[in-house]
């Protein structure tokens, strides 16, 4: 495989791909209310993913990208999750695939192409 890792293809491994379920996030103001309220790390991540549309990558390849350390990700998620089940019913404004149906074996995290494009419009609308 020319040394790169084996990549998950989300329509391929999820059902209703992108409307997998209940705690996805669709609504582009839903998005932009929760980019808002989130902390600078989680607003960081957010943008991170929204810069590889319906790419899923396990965690550990996404933290090496932004220059995290290690289980960073799981902390920002941990720290996320009272705001998201407070606010807006358990959705979140990206998706996961678990270790057993990913390629890579590991938690993957992604954002779809309707929620990229969400989260830089509101990107967007904070840099002017």
């Amino acid at each position: 495989m020319d040394g790169l890792a084996a990549r998950s293809v989300p329509w391929e491994v999820e059902p209703a791909y992108p409307d997998e379920g209940p705690n996805v996030m669709r609504d582009a103001d839903d998005i932009a209310r929760f980019y808002d309220c989130c902390s600078d790390f989680m607003r960081e991540l957010l943008e991170a993913l929204a810069g590889h549309p319906d790419e899923p990558r396990p965690f550990p390849e996404v933290e090496d990208a932004m220059g995290w350390p290690r289980r960073r990700i799981a902390s920002v998620l941990g720290g996320v999750c009272r705001l998201r089940h407070r606010e807006f019913a358990g959705r979140r404004p990206y998706h996961f695939l678990a270790p057993r149906v990913a390629a890579s074996g590991r938690w993957e995290i992604w954002a779809d192409a309707a929620q990229a494009n969400a989260i830089r419009a509101v990107q967007l609308d904070e840099a002017l």
